[in-house]
């Protein structure tokens, strides 16, 4: 099999043991070369190591069960929320992280930064603040996600 079909089979098994779990959602499968699978899953509150930890066991199982690998294939399995430095790639994501600051690099190059206000199925809106200390107002700009090469949520001490 090759990688393509054994990353979509894969994701198929993860939305299986995600059919309990409405909040949870599967963000991306990635694998390298060498057979390590990295499972990237959110929820729409919090993701609980737990329950993280309880679904790379089950999905563990599940691949060496269906021989994903070949019989007695060598793989390593990691299942995690993404970090902050992963890109956001679904709406959902985004709609998770509504009021947080975010970055987002457009495709041609420049940067927008500002609190992520409002998402719809083709548009974002972020509030920015412009202008000096003493003349700061605050603007909202509207960015089409096909202008948008990544966005990420910024750290904020």
């Amino acid at each position: 099999m090759d990688k393509e079909n054994t990353i979509n089979t894969i994701g198929r098994f993860v939305e299986d043991e995600l059919k309990s779990l409405p909040d949870y959602f599967l963000v991306e499968v990635k694998m390298s070369p060498s057979r390590d699978v990295k499972v990237f899953i959110d929820a729409d509150g919090n993701a609980s190591i737990d329950r993280l930890a309880a679904i790379n066991r089950a999905l563990y199982k599940r691949i060496e069960a269906s021989a994903l690998f070949g019989e007695g294939g060598n793989f390593s399995l990691e299942v995690s929320s993404p970090g902050l430095d992963e890109p956001l790639k679904l709406h959902r994501q985004y709609r998770k992280n509504i009021h947080r600051r975010v970055e987002v690099q457009l495709n041609d190059g420049t940067k927008k930064e500002g609190e992520l206000q409002e998402v719809s199925e083709d548009v974002l809106r972020l509030e920015q603040a412009v202008g000096s200390k003493k003349e700061k107002r605050t603007v909202f700009i509207e960015i089409p996600f096909n202008q948008i090469k990544f966005t990420k949520v910024c750290v904020v001490f």
